[in-house]
């Protein structure tokens, strides 16, 4: 029996901060082998400034070039302001427009040049532009489990900004461990308010994590009934804006073993990701 679980790939969360440019050529060959996995979503780029972000400059290359006609799964590009919004929307092959919300006010201007309310203000623009565009929005709130700037936090911050942005119409709402702060039982806590508290939408979690303690914040978010988890294969990447905070995805391939050690079924072509998993050591062959 198949479980309802979605896996979001996000090679774009893996390659942003990589400190050597990727080429287009090989991000497209990255991307196409992904494409054959079957993930539900592939996080592929993101239209945002080539000088805070150099590493995505070529995003609208990779959507036109890859192969994504053939595939099952739906992409999604992170968009920071109305122009990347526009930008993302003109692409038929990009089903969701992910934006960054982040309830750390420091993080939030780092990453797009606004304050929380003024991000607020500009998602309600950006969203209204996705449904006109037939787009699905996913929000990622960043900072989710506190942040390393000193910047005022509690849960109640992140329940309050979730029930705010789901006010908005918006349906998916993924909470962000962006510096690999949380613990596990913050993550059960806040995933599982936030499943009890907004019934009608779909919760997931972007969890960074060192592998100390990723089976227990994994294994909390499943025991909350989270069925939606990002990671990226071999556990790379992160938000370059975060600066020394930087701290890694969930490791993909690491993720499906433990869904699989609890008897869920992943749905994905395990061959498949194997070979992605080759290929990723080659795409990402300076890694220390």
């Amino acid at each position: 029996m198949h479980t309802p679980i979605k896996i979001i790939e996000c090679p774009r969360d893996a390659m942003q901060g990589w400190p050597t440019i990727i080429s287009t050529d090989r991000k497209i060959d990255y991307i196409n082998q992904l494409l054959t996995v079957g993930f539900d979503t592939i996080d592929v780029g993101s239209f945002v400034s080539p000088k805070a972000i150099p590493q995505m400059a070529d995003t609208t290359e990779v959507l036109r070039r890859i192969n994504w006609q053939a595939s099952s799964s739906s992409l999604l590009t992170i968009v920071a302001n109305v122009r990347g919004a526009e930008e993302a929307s003109a692409f038929e092959q990009v089903q969701y427009l992910g934006y960054p919300f982040s309830v750390s006010e420091t993080f939030q201007q780092r990453n797009t040049n606004a304050g929380i309310e003024d991000s607020f203000e500009r998602l309600r623009t950006i969203h209204a532009i996705s449904e006109s565009a037939n787009k699905t929005m996913v929000v990622y709130l960043s900072m989710g489990f506190g942040n390393p700037y000193g910047d005022p936090y509690d849960e109640s911050v992140v329940l309050t900004w979730a029930d705010r942005i789901a006010s908005l119409g918006i349906q998916i709402i993924s909470i962000a461990d962006t510096v690999g702060l949380a613990t596990a039982s913050q993550v059960g806590r806040v995933t599982n308010h936030l499943i009890k508290s907004l019934p009608g939408i779909e919760i997931g979690v972007h969890l960074h994590s060192a592998p100390a303690n990723r089976t227990e914040k994994i294994n909390a978010a499943l025991d909350a009934g989270c069925k939606r988890f990002d990671g990226a294969i071999r556990g790379i990447g992160g938000c370059p804006m975060a600066g020394d905070a930087l701290v890694g995805n969930m490791d993909t391939g690491w993720m499906v073993q433990a869904f699989q050690q609890k008897g869920i079924d992943v749905a994905l072509n395990l061959e498949k990701l194997n070979e992605a998993e080759q290929l990723a050591a080659s795409v990402f062959s300076d890694l220390s």
